[in-house]
C-alpha cells in the first residue's frame, strides 16, 4: 500500500479509538481495498504512480466510480483506468460471478412468466438494489441470439408426422393494440422422438403466411411428412396442400365435434356426441366408414346438416386410421400441440401485451426451446418398433402418397 493511504488508514484507527467513530469499519474498508487496487494497477503496467521505470507497460488515465456492496455496506470505489488496455479488481471476481447469476435469474424469471415490473421484486428479495424494466428488457435481449439459432437450425432426418396449430396474443404495434397469430409446428422424428420444429408470428392465420412458414421449415430441412394434423383453417390447408406435397391431413377430431355440436341444441348434444363417437371407436378405417354411413342415414331425418357434414368430412376425419394403431390417440387430434399453446398462454398473460413483435419471439421462442429440450431427454413419444409399421412410405413417390391421400 503506497505511504497516502496507509497514513490516512492510521488516522482513522486512531479517530476510531478516540471518538468510537461508527463507520469506521466501512472507511477502513473503503481504504483498504483503494489501496490493493492501486498495487494490483501497479503490478500490471510495472510501476507505481509517477514512477519511471523501463519496464511500464502503459500509464494510468484516472479512475472510474463504482459502488460495491457488502456487509459494512455501500462502499464507493474510485477503480483505476488505464490509456491503454483495461484493469478490474481481483476482489470484484466474485461480483461479476453474480451478476451473470443475476442474469442468468431475470432470464429464467422472464421465460418462466415473471413480468418486468415484478422482476425488481425478485431483484431486491436477492439483497440487491433491483433493476429497471428497461434494464430488464436488455438483459432478456441476450436470449435472442440462443432462440434465433433454435428457430432457424437445420432438421435432419424424416418427419413422418406433423402437427400445426396457432394462438392468440396481443401486441403492440404502431400505437396500437392489435391481436396476432402465434403458429407452432410439432414435429415426430422417424425414430419416434418428439421436436418443436418452428414458430412464427404474423397479423393473421391467412393462406400466404402459413405458406410462408411451411416453405421455412422445408427449406430448413423438413422431409418425409405423411400426415399433418391440424384444424380445418381454409388458409391453413391450401398452404399445407401446396408446401407438403403428397402429406395427408387429418382435421382434428376435437375441432371437429364442436363444429358438429354447434349445429345440435344444447338439450340433444349428448346423445349426438355419443353417436358420432360409435364412428371412432371402430377397431379400423373400414368399420369406421360404414359405422359414419349409417350414423349419418340415423341423424339424416332429425339434425341434417350433421349428417350433411359427416358424409362431406369422411376422408378429413378418418385419415389418421391409416397409420399404425398405436398412433391413434395422438395423432386424431391436435391435443398434444393445444397444450402447448395453453403452456405459452399461461407464460404471455403474466406479460398482457407485449411491446413488440420480438417481445413475443423471445418469450414463447425461450419457452419453446426450454420444452424441446425436455422432450430430447424424455422417453420417446412413439416407440421405434411402432413406427417401423410406417414402412416405407415416406420414401414413396410423392405422386403415389397423394393418391394414397384422396
Amino acid at each position: 500500500m503506497v505511504a497516502k493511504d496507509r497514513m490516512a488508514l492510521l488516522e482513522l484507527l486512531r479517530k476510531a479509538g478516540v471518538e468510537g467513530d461508527v463507520d469506521f469499519l466501512k472507511e477502513g474498508l473503503e481504504l483498504l481495498v483503494q489501496g490493493l487496487m492501486e498495487l494490483e494497477v501497479a503490478q500490471q503496467i510495472g510501476a507505481v504512480k509517477h514512477e519511471r521505470t523501463p519496464d511500464r507497460a502503459t500509464h494510468r488515465n484516472g479512475y472510474r466510480p463504482r459502488t460495491w456492496e457488502t456487509r459494512v455496506g455501500t462502499l464507493e470505489l474510485r477503480i483505476p483506468k488505464l490509456r491503454q488496455g483495461s484493469y478490474f479488481p481481483s476482489f470484484l471476481e466474485p461480483r461479476r460471478r453474480s451478476e451473470k447469476a443475476l442474469l442468468a435469474v431475470v432470464q429464467e424469471a422472464y421465460v418462466l412468466g415473471v413480468s418486468t415490473r415484478k422482476v425488481d421484486d425478485l431483484v431486491q428479495a436477492l439483497g440487491l438494489n433491483g433493476i429497471s424494466k428497461s434494464e430488464v428488457s436488455r438483459i432478456c435481449k441476450e436470449l435472442d441470439e440462443a432462440v434465433e439459432r433454435f428457430r432457424n437450425r437445420p432438421l435432419s432426418g424424416t418427419y413422418p408426422y406433423l402437427w400445426l396449430d396457432a394462438t392468440y396474443l396481443k401486441v403492440r404495434e404502431d400505437g396500437r393494440v392489435v391481436s396476432m397469430a402465434l403458429v407452432v409446428a410439432v414435429g415426430v422424428r422417424a425414430t419416434g422422438e418428439r421436436e418443436v420444429l418452428g414458430l412464427d408470428l404474423g397479423p393473421s392465420e391467412d393462406g400466404a403466411f402459413w405458406l410462408g412458414f411451411l416453405r421455412h421449415l422445408t427449406a430448413r430441412g423438413l422431409r418425409g411428412t405423411q400426415l399433418v394434423i391440424s384444424d380445418a383453417h381454409v388458409g391453413l390447408r391450401e398452404a399445407i396442400g401446396a408446401a407438403l406435397i403428397g402429406a395427408t391431413w387429418q382435421r382434428c377430431r376435437v375441432h371437429f365435434m364442436r363444429n358438429v355440436l354447434s349445429q345440435v341444441h344444447k338439450s340433444a348434444q349428448p346423445m349426438v356426441a355419443a353417436t358420432v363417437r360409435t364412428i371412432f371407436a371402430q377397431p379400423n378405417q373400414e368399420e369406421a366408414r360404414r359405422q359414419l354411413a349409417r350414423v349419418a342415414e340415423g341423424l339424416q331425418g332429425r339434425f341434417p346438416r350433421v349428417s350433411e357434414m359427416l358424409l362431406e368430412t369422411e376422408e378429413e376425419i378418418l385419415a389418421y386410421m391409416a397409420f399404425p394403431t398405436e398412433h391413434w390417440r395422438q395423432i386424431h387430434s391436435t391435443n398434444p400441440l393445444e397444450r402447448l399453446n395453453k403452456e405459452i398462454k399461461r407464460r404471455a398473460d403474466v406479460v398482457g401485451i407485449f411491446p413488440n413483435h420480438e417481445s413475443v419471439i423471445r418469450l414463447v421462442g425461450a419457452v419453446l426451446a426450454e420444452q424441446h429440450d425436455e422432450w430430447a431427454v424424455g422417453r420417446r413419444y412413439f416407440s421405434q418398433e411402432s413406427m417401423k409399421k410406417l414402412g416405407d412410405r415416406a420414401d414413396l413417390e410423392p405422386t403415389l402418397l397423394l393418391t394414397q391421400a384422396g
